[in-house]
């Protein structure tokens, strides 16, 4: 069985600038579910045409860091950024973003085109604190969506007060690391135990 070998990393995206080119459907998509997990992200969008929904979600989100940019693309627009997002509905345009982006250094994704990509984006569940990402090595977006949904209906509304009180208690223990970690691991041991006794009662 081929094994998805990608390299999952949270990326602070309000200290690293984020270029999307395309300000249509596409990059309305890209950007709503960028600032949806990532409201500070710090990010500039460029389209000869601006969706309004684009207009009608930075209104009515003033603190948004977007600056939005009406011209067509040009390569020279790419410097600064060091990660890059094409999400035209042009192909070629698409293209001609990720080799500008690819010469500047950056790192590209582009809409619907899993081999021009050095990342992806997506599927993301969050529960306060809690940030769980989803892959399928651009095989199923639908899947990872369908998945996201799911995980989002079994996770508890009370997680994020359960991660404050764990942050609580290790920084109250007094130990070395070593030790630290062997007891937050008897401490969370019953969570997989709880698994454990509802898959045997499941059977």
């Amino acid at each position: 069985m081929e094994q998805n070998t990608l390299y999952p990393i949270f990326l602070k995206l309000s200290q690293l600038p984020l270029l999307i080119v395309g300000a249509g459907e596409v990059g309305y998509e890209k950007l709503f579910f960028l600032l949806k997990s990532s409201p500070d992200a710090c990010v500039t969008l460029i389209g000869e045409w601006i969706n309004p929904d684009i207009l009608s979600l930075l209104d009515q989100n003033p603190a948004y860091r977007v600056n939005l940019i009406q011209k067509s693309f040009e390569p020279g627009d790419v410097q600064g950024f060091p990660l890059v997002v094409a999400a035209t509905n042009l192909e070629h345009l698409n293209r001609e973003v990720r080799e500008a982006a690819k010469k500047a250094g950056a790192l590209v994704n582009v809409a619907d085109t899993p081999a021009l990509c050095d990342f992806y984006l997506g599927s993301i569940v969050t529960k306060g604190q809690l940030k769980v990402a989803i892959s399928t090595n651009g095989q199923s977006p639908t899947f990872a969506k369908r998945f996201r949904e799911w995980l989002e209906a079994m996770l508890p509304e009370e997680t994020d007060q359960l991660l404050d009180r764990l942050n609580r208690f290790r920084s109250q223990l007094s130990t070395d690391f070593q030790n630290k970690v062997k007891r937050l691991n008897e401490l969370t041991a019953v969570f997989t135990e709880n698994q454990q006794l509802t898959q045997n009662s499941d059977q």
